[in-house]
């Protein structure tokens, strides 16, 4: 049994962990949670030392596979977290560029530095397809931002001189949403995004990553986070559509 540590709000952390298990032990059996057994492969998702600092030599049993899932951190907030005695990793895998600073302490607690590509399992049928031409706004965040995305959504089409359907994929309607805006709990959400006109989302690390094919009309409204650095993401999505 794969043991994953995938503590963090939102979806996020599952919508990676499902990833990774999908990429290279499809059909294998894991849990989310908990502490491994010995033997058991130990997968620590996003946080070396865990969400606050709980994860250390101590955490995994010997002879345990421990294997990390690196992304982008803000590595100066993150770092007074790092135990005195670190877990030791025998892989880690970079799924997206990090600092040279997070980089190098990732090469000093593993045994190896590989780059990953993650592949999404595959999506459950829909009844109800995406449109052409409807804007997406994709948030599983709290209303207030899921409102900022709403309004830059607008403000955006308003800059282009066009009035589209707006349509939130969202597990749940926030309160106040505006009759004219269709809200859709699909999980995932990125087989809507070919059909999109436009996609309207924050710079979280999977929504990036699941929309890279469709950088053309993506739009990113970066929100600040306690550890994950979405305004550096949004910079290098926006470089790279720019170059």
């Amino acid at each position: 049994m794969i043991v994953c540590y995938a503590r963090g709000g939102g979806l996020g952390h599952l919508t990676r962990v499902r990833a990774f298990l999908h990429t290279l032990h499809r059909g294998e059996p894991a849990a989310i949670g908990g502490r491994p057994g010995p033997g058991s492969p130990f997968v620590v998702d996003a946080f070396p030392a865990g969400l606050d600092g709980e994860l250390d030599a101590s955490t995994a049993p010997p002879g345990t596979r421990t294997v990390h899932l690196a992304r982008l951190l803000r590595w100066d907030a993150y770092r007074p977290l790092l135990p005195a005695r670190p877990l030791r990793f025998a892989t880690t895998y970079l799924m997206e560029p990090v600092s040279e600073p997070h980089l190098a302490y990732l090469r000093e607690v593993s045994d190896e530095v590989l780059p990953l590509t993650l592949v999404d399992p595959p999506a459950p049928p829909r009844t109800s397809p995406a449109a052409p031409g409807e804007w997406l706004v994709v948030h599983s965040g709290p209303p207030g931002e899921i409102a900022e995305l709403l309004g830059y959504a607008r403000e955006t089409a308003a800059l282009e001189g066009v009035s589209p359907r707006l349509v939130l994929v969202s597990p749940a309607a926030p309160p106040g949403l505006p009759d004219d805006v269709t809200q859709l709990a699909v999980y995932p959400a990125w087989p809507l995004f070919e059909a999109a006109e436009r996609i309207v989302s924050a710079a979280g690390f999977n929504v990036v990553r699941q929309t890279a094919p469709y950088r053309h009309k993506h739009r990113m409204l970066p929100f600040p986070r306690r550890f994950d650095d979405q305004f550096a993401r949004a910079r290098a999505a926006r470089a790279a559509r720019n170059p």
